[in-house]
């Protein structure tokens, strides 16, 4: 007999729901936005105005604007250098727990995929961030495998007051909570919350979610509402480009980001721009229809929807493309990336645990904050001062 799975669009009994519709109006963006309905007079009236509405950001992301992309490329590098001058922000990932309750069938931390899994000590954090530290870095994102049982939140809030020992901003990247362990979460030092929605149609996203907290789909989407609620300072947004339509996900993530930043007008919003990428015991996994320069477009439509967003392109991309994005839309990289359980322990690099995905880009810290400056920017290693 098959398995019964549970309702992806139903709460499970311990979690929070808030009082919402937010991901009713998303939806009706995602499900409104047809190719079709733009040509290149709409696009050349989006890039016309000096503030864009829902529509123009849908026009800046049909195929009738891939002609005038070198336009939007222009234009988004003047709203850049007009909200962040030169400045491009470096930070690096510490991924210190792969284990995983979920079988999403694209990831390498996925439950059901056989890798060497572990978790770092508070002896081993203490080295890895003492390790990151030294180069000159003051910003990581902590991310774990999603396993509440493993890495309860208890654990994430150690890791975190661990890590603000030794930096000045520390994000995390973990799996959905509740307000008040969001909000334990930020008493703990944890300045912003990133979360990748993955998919935005509700129907791909249960076919790709088989087992686990992760399969809930309205939960994952309430995520950053909750980090709001319980205190972040900011929250981040992405969709995993080439799990489903492209150009829908890219419609969404940036219809969610500008909602939250219409509700909550405080809060410091980011969009991260991540394509697919092969894992261990699957090396086919690639972004469908998304190519760099699809890729391209997508940042510079979310950059000229939402000039003050933050947007980072990591080391999922090539070292040319980030060269390149830097001086274009992205105004945030990470550097000396290792996406495995402690690859920062040992000189040697090698890891505890196995990693997530494959990157494209491993330069170190030096080698990134050198490729800025070639570039004509400034690294930027932290912008905060805490008083």
């Amino acid at each position: 007999m098959a398995e019964k799975r549970i309702d992806h669009m139903h709460y499970l009994p311990d979690m929070d729901i808030l009082d919402s519709d937010m991901l009713e109006q998303v939806l009706t963006y995602h499900a409104a936005f047809c190719d079709e309905d733009y040509d290149s007079a709409d696009v050349t009236a989006a890039l016309a105005k000096p503030h864009l509405e829902p529509r123009d950001f849908m026009a800046l992301l049909s195929k009738a604007a891939l002609p005038h992309l070198e336009e939007m490329a222009c234009k988004a590098r003047a709203v850049t250098r007009r909200h962040f001058g030169n400045s491009v922000n470096l930070f690096t990932p510490i991924y210190f727990a792969n284990y995983c309750e979920n079988y999403c069938i694209y990831c390498g931390f996925n439950s059901h995929n056989k890798i060497q899994r572990a978790r770092l000590t508070d002896d081993e954090l203490h080295r890895e961030c003492r390790n990151i530290a030294v180069s000159g870095l003051e910003e990581v994102l902590m991310l774990t495998g999603e396993s509440r049982h493993m890495s309860d939140v208890a654990y994430i809030g150690n890791a975190i007051r661990i890590a603000r020992q030794y930096f000045r901003v520390v994000g995390v990247e973990i799996y959905p909570v509740n307000v008040d362990e969001y909000r334990f979460l930020h008493e703990c030092g944890a300045d912003y919350v990133t979360v990748f929605q993955e998919t935005y149609n509700a129907d791909k996203y249960e076919t790709l979610h088989l087992a686990g907290h992760k399969r809930i789909f309205p939960y994952r989407f309430y995520a950053q509402e909750r980090a709001i609620l319980g205190g972040m300072r900011g929250v981040g947004f992405a969709a995993l480009l080439g799990l489903d339509d492209y150009q829908k996900d890219a419609v969404a993530t940036g219809m969610h980001a500008w909602l939250m930043q219409r509700k909550y007008p405080h809060a410091e919003i980011s969009l991260s721009c991540p394509r697919l990428r092969p894992i261990i015991n699957n090396d086919k996994i690639n972004p469908k229809d998304v190519d760099e320069r699809r890729l391209v477009q997508i940042i510079c439509a979310y950059r000229l929807f939402l000039p003050f967003a933050s947007i980072t392109v990591s080391s999922r991309e090539n070292a040319h493309f980030r060269n390149n994005i830097i001086k274009i839309a992205a105004n945030k990289v990470s550097a000396g990336v290792c996406v495995g359980i402690g690859g920062h322990l040992e000189e040697s690099g090698q890891e505890k645990g196995d990693e997530q995905f494959e990157i494209s880009d491993n330069r170190s810290f030096d080698e990134m904050y050198a490729a800025v400056k070639a570039a004509g920017m400034q690294p930027v290693t932290s912008e905060y001062i805490y008083v």
